[in-house]
């Protein structure tokens, strides 16, 4: 089955759908079978990769029009990557889903019927705290949580675990591990450094060591509908999504699994002093 793995931070503008897209194509450039689920009404991923669809033919036609997974996965100019992509339809499954029997399930039941197709599942998720990120909780076994290096992004970090506890406590889901990326990170600023260093004091098993930079070709690429392994292979912006993607399969980084089989990940907020 495949490794679902769902990138969320209710903060906007943190790097979640640049995260998502370049790790997608990195893990499928290592030779792992992998989709990518574009689960935001703004479907950046879908336009910033160039997917081509019908109008029917996206994440919420599967959910809620009983749409067959094969009509909805696209393929895509890299090997090994499929797309599942999202239009603005999926701002009305907020409303249609409120009223529905298990309503926070539908993403879920979706992955496990496509889950031995795949070694990777990656869900790029909207900004927002809202039922839709609560389907893309608990589809997911592992949360990957990009963090800008600035104090109010670990503000949205710490409402995030709470929401991860809840649906532990409420629904019965428990995610096995949740994961920090300092993304638009700056080692000539002194926040950065300072963020960066406290969170790897407070949480050395939960931080990926690698770091994503500030980088003018990572912000370009979208617009020319590529990943950054195909606009800039050899920015930092790239070499630091080739290392994510590394740290990810070789699971360097999942070091700190509790012996007694608790989830892996923190259990108290951030405390930042600001």
């Amino acid at each position: 089955m495949a490794r679902v793995m769902a990138i969320c931070n209710q903060k906007g503008g943190v790097g979640k759908t640049t995260t998502a897209m370049n790790l997608a194509a990195y893990l499928a450039m290592f030779g792992k079978k992998t989709l990518l689920i574009d689960f935001d009404p703004q479907y950046n991923s879908t336009s910033g990769l160039g997917v081509r669809h019908l109008s029917e033919e996206t994440i919420y036609h599967a959910l809620l029009a009983g749409i067959a997974p094969e009509k909805v996965i696209k393929s895509s100019y890299l090997s090994n990557l499929e797309i599942v992509p999202a239009s603005p339809d999926l701002a009305g499954a907020l409303v249609e889903l409120v009223n529905l029997p298990e309503r926070e399930w539908y993403l879920r039941r979706f992955t496990e019927k496509i889950g031995a197709w795949y070694d990777f599942i990656v869900i790029d998720s909207g900004p927002n705290l809202n039922l839709l990120t609560v389907n893309a909780l608990v589809a997911a076994d592992e949360i990957l949580v990009p963090i800008q290096c600035e104090y109010f992004s670990l503000e949205g970090l710490s409402q995030l675990l709470e929401t991860v506890d809840l649906i532990k406590n409420n629904l019965g889901h428990e995610v096995r591990s949740v994961t920090a990326l300092l993304t638009m990170y700056d080692k000539r600023e002194r926040l950065s450094r300072e963020i960066a260093r406290e969170i790897r004091k407070r949480f050395p098993n939960y931080v990926y060591e690698v770091e994503i930079p500030r980088s003018v070709a990572l912000a370009e690429a979208p617009s020319f509908q590529k990943p950054i392994m195909l606009y800039a292979p050899q920015s930092p912006g790239a070499l630091a999504y080739e290392r994510l993607a590394r740290e990810i399969i070789e699971g360097k980084r999942l070091t700190g699994t509790a012996d007694d089989g608790e989830a892996l990940y923190p259990q108290k907020p951030f405390d930042i002093v600001r």
